[in-house]
């Protein structure tokens, strides 16, 4: 048996061209990876939809209805540098397909609970087995195209199935809530799972692992406990208060552990996240943007879904089906962007001008009112805020792994999912106090009445709303001042093993 070094791509491509080419391989690989992808960003919000129905079939309170959420963010944004980290020592072939496998096995095992205590196991083990899957798809991406127009486009596929997950998950979880079960938003999984698995035994290719370095235990343990606290502290505001002791306590512990962490990574022989990841301004600033990012797209699908919901009375159906022309706007932004703007204006200016645009978008949105039509004015904004997001995603998760040596790539990919996973759990959290605040400022300062009532709604929304153009700002202004308007270099490829 022979190693030959190959881009990602199956080595059956180089040494048999006859039996496939190893550029229509790699465009396979891709279609494996989305189907993974897809997956995970759907199920972040697929199961919101059909949670007043679980809660009505198995029985459990209101006050416990958030940890079938929470206990899936939990794992997932604890143990995701983890995950990335496995996937270099160990083979990302491996570890993405224990990823498909665990994470279909635990979604059977949600779709057919019996009690509410198996369906939050079941979403903790979907969180632990994205945390593995979600890394290594990424990072299989990112060693596999690197030649830069092919790059391009993958990457832009990519990130428009990361943009258009959350949206296509709202539809899916509304049509399956309405037309079949709330167990289906489980079981549809393994639709996903199943090929995905298939695709990869067949396509992927298994990588030749000359040296593996000893696993940093002390950072693991310290950068888990402190995700784990962080993303625990503020799902826990949402129930309570920024000033409830448990909560206060937790973000507390999780920003010291956070600070230890560093601390130990600049002095291990083998860290967990070599520094040499963040500081470079490419790689930091993008992962500033995707936190950015993450943080201002939570306000979108969470608060526009309870206006679709609560003032329009749209159906999850046509909650679903509003979001279509958001998606269409990332899927055309997100793969032209990269291919087209990119390589002319150069990350900073794309990344800050897609940031402006979705700014500007999300500024239309905070205009709406009890009688607002959905033509003129909510799909202008949604679409501003496509094209925004799909030119900022794109962007982004190029430069986080610009120039990344192969043995980081894992941990690399894993710090762009943290990154949207703490940014997306601390707006929830602020988001949800600003549009409390803001509703009962309205009430208070009004006469109460049904229509009162409904507009102190429209206006905790529209808060948030607002919030999150400022949020797009922000990052528009970092973005500006970090990252270098530098062409982004490919991630190195990796040895692979010939068959």
């Amino acid at each position: 048996m022979s190693t030959t070094i190959d881009h990602g791509a199956p080595a059956s491509a180089k040494t048999n061209p006859g039996l496939r080419g190893s550029h229509a391989v790699r465009w396979w690989v891709l279609v494996v990876l989305g189907i993974a992808q897809l997956m995970i960003m759907l199920d972040a919000t697929v199961v919101n939809i059909a949670l007043p129905e679980a809660q009505q079939d198995l029985g459990f309170s209101d006050g416990s209805r958030q940890w079938v959420i929470t206990g899936y963010a939990l794992a997932f944004g604890s143990l995701l540098l983890l995950g990335g980290r496995l996937g270099d020592l160990w083979g990302r072939r491996t570890l993405f397909m224990i990823g498909l496998a665990g994470f279909g096995a635990a979604s059977i095992l949600g779709g057919s609970a019996g009690s509410f205590e198996i369906l939050v196991a079941a979403r903790v083990a979907q969180g632990l087995f994205a945390a593995v899957l979600a890394p290594a798809a990424l990072s299989l991406l990112s060693v596999t195209f690197t030649e830069p127009s092919e790059r391009a486009k993958a990457f832009g596929v990519f990130s428009a199935l990361g943009g258009a997950g959350g949206a296509i998950g709202l539809l899916l979880g509304g049509m399956l809530t309405e037309w079949a079960s709330w167990r289906w938003v489980m079981y549809v999984n393994v639709a996903f799972a199943a090929p995905a698995l298939i695709g990869a035994v067949l396509l992927l290719a298994q990588p030749v692992i000359t040296k593996k370095p000893k696993l940093d235990i002390p950072g693991i343990v310290a950068v888990s406990a402190a995700l784990f606290a962080i993303v625990y502290g503020f799902a826990h505001v949402e129930s309570t208060s920024w000033t409830d002791p448990v909560a206060l306590g937790s973000m507390i512990v999780g920003a010291v552990l956070l600070v230890v962490f560093v601390w130990l990574e600049s002095r291990v022989a083998h860290p967990l996240l070599p520094l040499r990841v963040v500081l470079d301004r490419t790689r930091g600033g993008s992962f500033v943007a995707v936190f950015v990012l993450g943080m201002g797209m939570f306000s979108i699908f969470l608060f526009l879904t309870y206006y679709f919901a609560a003032s329009l009375g749209y159906s999850p159906i046509k909650t679903g089906l509003a979001f279509l022309p958001m998606v269409a706007a990332v899927v055309v932004s997100s793969t032209t962007m990269s291919l087209l703007v990119l390589p002319k204006a150069g990350p900073k200016i794309v990344v800050s001008a897609g940031f402006l645009v979705a700014a500007a978008g999300m500024a239309l949105l905070t205009r709406l009112e009890l009688d607002s039509s959905y033509a003129a004015h909510i799909m202008p904004g949604l679409i501003l805020l496509g094209l925004g997001i799909g030119a900022v995603m794109s962007t982004a998760i190029q430069g986080a792994t610009s120039g990344i040596h192969h043995q980081d790539s894992g941990v690399a990919s894993a710090l762009i999912n943290t990154g949207q996973q703490i940014g997306g759990s601390i707006s929830t959290a602020l988001l949800t106090t600003i549009a409390s605040s803001a509703t009962t400022d309205y009430l208070t300062s009004h006469t109460p009445s049904a229509l009162a009532a409904a507009q102190a709604g429209v206006e905790g929304y529209t808060a948030t709303l607002a919030w999150g153009s400022g949020f797009f700002v922000v990052g528009a202004v970092i973005a500006a001042f970090l990252i270098p308007n530098r062409a982004l270099e490919p991630s190195e490829g990796e040895p692979v093993m010939a068959h």
